[in-house]
């Protein structure tokens, strides 16, 4: 927690002194002595984080092919291609199983 000097606005800094801690200022004469104990808790909200891939819509309109689902054995699946690295390297392949119980994603 800082608390900021009445008098002058700069920043009060905690000294201790014979019989108990003050905050005092480095610029003016302000100093106020600590008669109990001082605690504030901030929570910050958190923004609302967008899925990376697109979420559950980038799967509405996409091709499948023949793959093999590592979880399943399932014969079909969909896919897509994204950039993940630089323009030089080859796109990344994401599958999603095509056996409604499974929906197992993986990448190539």
């Amino acid at each position: 927690m800082l608390l900021f000097c009445p008098t002058c606005g700069n920043l009060l800094l905690v000294e201790e002194n014979t019989d108990c801690l003050r905050f005092s200022c480095n610029t003016c004469p302000y100093i106020c002595n600590i008669n109990r104990k001082i605690t504030t808790r901030t929570y910050p909200k958190l923004k609302e984080v967008d899925h990376v891939m697109g979420g559950a819509a980038a799967w509405e309109n996409v091709d499948s092919t023949d793959a093999e689902c590592p979880a399943c054995s399932h014969k079909r699946a969909y896919f897509m291609q994204m950039q993940t690295r630089s323009a030089d390297e080859p796109m990344t392949t994401f599958y999603k199983c095509c056996n409604q119980l499974c929906g197992h994603n993986w990448r190539d």
